[in-house]
């Protein structure tokens, strides 16, 4: 944690800023170790200091490392009387907070230079260590098994609510701690709506289904999908599958470390077009994970620059719509030469016996 605190150190010299008040809790988390609900972090050159209130003092104590922790109910009071006595001028603070939270600030810290700051320890989290690795490969490894087990329980006559409740069940006895987002189970021609969330639409022979659903293991999230076909598959289907597939496996075997973002976005996208379904393929190819299930980087069309250690999704789809769609999603973690694929589920073609 350590490291982490003199890293963020090290962008404050970079942001010519003096001191920077952390507020959110996954970023907290990342920097001291602290997992709860109410937390404020302050760093500057000279000094860290995590305020929370009595509810959590004593784990505080116990978890946060680098800091000095004290506990009050008026942390930015106690955080402006170290201000003014370390001399400071220039604040930085995170420009995801709310707006009631700004006018609290602006108040207790009136008279300095406020600076919103975008993606400050965001940036600091894409880059993962092996133990943060270690955690995500486990979280895949629940999503995976989930998956596997799921195919026993679809059945036509199951709602996608029951499918998907069984998934969100089924990680948590696997050893997950929670669902990383609502679980998507989208069947028919409810599949060609990419972000379909679970209802009560009952399953039919001859639907495809497409999952898409994580979990969160020590606080790290997987995220995959998988479209399966219930009973019977057409030759349309078919091949609508196999681009998918190939989509999402040519930038397998092309990402790395050094890769342009439009690359990465255009590698897979270039598949689908070639085959005359780029206007089908409505989304981005993906995005980075970790202790958010959706973090930097985003694959805007930009020449940022993958890098090792970086764990990304590749989510290729084509949708139809009023009828079905389809898509594959894998977790990936950049290497120097090439990528590992963290989620290992069955990627053929799916078509269960009813």
């Amino acid at each position: 944690m350590e490291k982490r605190l003199e890293a963020l150190v090290g962008r404050l010299e970079e942001q010519a800023l003096d001191a920077v008040l952390i507020t959110d809790l996954h970023n907290i988390y990342y920097l001291t170790g602290f997992w709860g609900s109410a937390g404020t972090l302050f760093v500057s050159q000279k000094r860290s200091l995590f305020v929370t209130d009595d509810r959590y003092a004593l784990i505080a104590k116990q978890v946060v490392q680098g800091c000095d922790v004290i506990s009050s109910r008026t942390a930015l009071s106690e955080i402006a009387q170290l201000i003014q006595a370390d001399g400071l001028e220039r604040i930085g603070f995170e420009d995801t907070i709310s707006y009631g939270f700004y006018q609290g600030l602006v108040l207790a810290l009136e008279g300095y230079d406020l600076v919103a700051q975008t993606n400050l320890v965001e940036k600091l989290r894409m880059i993962k260590d092996e133990v943060e690795i270690a955690t995500i490969q486990r979280a895949c490894q629940i999503s995976d098994q989930a998956f596997i087990d799921a195919l026993d329980f679809i059945k036509p006559g199951k709602t996608e609510l029951e499918v998907a409740n069984f998934l969100d069940f089924r990680m948590r006895e696997l050893g997950a701690s929670g669902v990383s987002f609502d679980t998507i189970a989208a069947s028919g021609y409810r599949s060609a709506m990419p972000h379909g969330r679970a209802s009560d639409k009952v399953i039919e022979r001859g639907d495809s289904l497409t999952l898409d659903f994580g979990c969160y293991y020590d606080h790290y999230a997987s995220d995959m999908t998988r479209t399966i076909h219930v009973g019977h598959v057409t030759d349309e289907e078919r091949e609508i599958y196999a681009i998918t597939l190939a989509a999402n496996q040519a930038l397998i075997d092309q990402a790395k470390a050094g890769m342009t973002y439009i690359d990465y976005d255009g590698i897979p996208r270039q598949v689908i077009e070639n085959k005359g379904y780029g206007p089908n393929f409505t989304h981005g190819i993906g995005h980075g994970m970790g202790l958010d299930v959706h973090e930097v980087p985003f694959f805007t069309k930009t020449l940022d620059t993958l890098q090792a250690g970086m764990v990304v999704t590749d989510e290729p789809g084509i949708y139809l719509d009023g009828k079905y769609g389809v898509r594959i999603e894998d977790d990936l973690l950049i290497t120097e030469t090439g990528c590992q694929v963290l989620t290992t589920a069955p990627k053929e073609l799916i078509v269960l016996s009813v």
